[in-house]
């Protein structure tokens, strides 16, 4: 005769809430401001090493001034009115150019992205445009409108055309067909399937596209004032660096950065009000 079998009864695991169950609010609050704190200390740090590098004379500060030195030359150039004129012309670009590149970008994104005859058709020759760098453009550019304005803006407009067209047309392709049957099943016409199924399902992965190009574009024009411009924080850093005015030189550098940090940070507070419906963790809507 067989002895029965024992079964042991499966081990009770047991699992206290912790701070994000028990305070859910608060913990995001925490977390943020941990974050928030993460984010303004490391570039305080920096800057506190680079402070005490100089002032200890580990670095030249003929070369590498301090910053409070670079600080003071920004406030001097200020007073005489030479560095606010020159941000708002390098600003004005950045934002002509971008919102042209990012407008026909998002249209032929949607049409190669909605239609496979339409991509099969101008995938090939934008893939191969794509690869070619876009500041060898400006002497065609240079050509075509004659030197000014108009061509630095084209070669920042054709930069984030690109990224923004890759961006969106694979956010459109993407889209999980889950979410169009449940449109089909419902009886949507094309337009209704776009506007309530592949628009918002996209919307947030042609952000991230965005984010990307406004930062790209700071850098382009930036080199386009530095090769050809007349004005602009480019232009500054290049009539500075021939003159071996380091400070000076500085100053265009930080403000180009604070200018990208500034412009990438209000598209992406534009994608988070857009976006709402983006899930959590996404580069739009973070936890």
């Amino acid at each position: 005769m067989t002895a029965p079998t024992v079964t042991a009864a499966p081990a009770v695991v047991r699992r206290t809430p912790g701070p994000a169950e028990r305070a859910p609010r608060a913990h995001r609050r925490r977390r943020r401001l941990v974050q928030t704190g993460l984010g303004a200390g490391v570039p305080l740090l920096l800057l506190v090493l680079w402070q005490l590098a100089s002032g200890l004379e580990w670095i030249d500060a003929r070369s590498y001034p301090a910053p409070t030195a670079i600080l003071d030359e920004a406030w001097t150039m200020s007073g005489r009115g030479e560095l606010w004129p020159d941000i708002g012309e390098t600003a004005f670009r950045i934002l002509s150019s971008f919102v042209l590149g990012a407008l026909v970008g998002f249209l032929v994104g949607l049409a190669t992205g909605l239609s496979p005859t339409t991509r099969a058709a101008l995938e090939p020759l934008l893939n191969g445009l794509y690869t070619v760098p876009k500041l060898a453009l400006l002497p065609i550019f240079l050509t075509i409108f004659g030197f000014g304005q108009l061509p630095q803006l084209m070669v920042v407009a054709v930069t984030v055309f690109f990224f923004v067209w890759i961006s969106t047309s694979a956010a459109v392709i993407a889209v999980p067909e889950g979410f169009r049957d449940a449109g089909r099943s419902m009886g949507f016409s094309r337009l209704q399937m776009f506007a309530h199924v592949l628009f918002p399902a996209a919307l947030p992965q042609v952000f991230v596209g965005l984010r990307i190009a406004a930062g790209v574009s700071v850098l382009v024009i930036i080199a386009t004032e530095f090769l050809v411009g007349e004005s602009g924080l480019g232009f500054l850093i290049f009539d500075a660096q021939r003159l071996f005015l380091t400070a000076p030189m500085y100053v265009g550098i930080v403000c180009s950065a604070l200018l990208g940090v500034l412009f990438t940070a209000v598209i992406t507070w534009i994608g988070r009000k857009a976006c709402p419906w983006a899930p959590r963790g996404n580069d739009i809507q973070p936890r």
